[in-house]
């Protein structure tokens, strides 16, 4: 039996990084503004209103980037074992092969 090559391409690989964008996004925009609004609403000077925007903004965008990366690395770290471990029962089993 041969094998033909499938060329077919798929973007569901990224899928995952397209909501995580999205989610990012409108977390860091809600974040931000709730930050702004509230710290204007306390009666302060355009310039601390800017500052806590600014640092809002940074906080926001290096924890979404430490917490997307955690959780793609731990995606990669479940499938490179899922496929391990079938490559292990394939090798031991390979009467299964069908």
């Amino acid at each position: 039996m041969s094998r033909l090559f499938h060329s077919e391409t798929h973007i569901v690989h990224r899928i995952g990084w397209l909501r995580a964008a999205v989610l990012g996004a409108n977390d860091g925009i809600v974040s931000t503004a709730s930050l702004v609004v509230g710290v204007a609403a306390a009666g302060s000077g355009r310039p601390e209103v800017l500052i806590a925007g600014l640092a809002g903004l940074v906080a926001g965008a290096m924890s979404m980037a430490a917490g997307e990366y955690v959780s793609v690395s731990s995606q990669t770290d479940a499938e490179t074992a899922d496929l391990a471990r079938e490559r292990k029962e394939l090798a031991e089993t390979p009467e299964a092969r069908a």
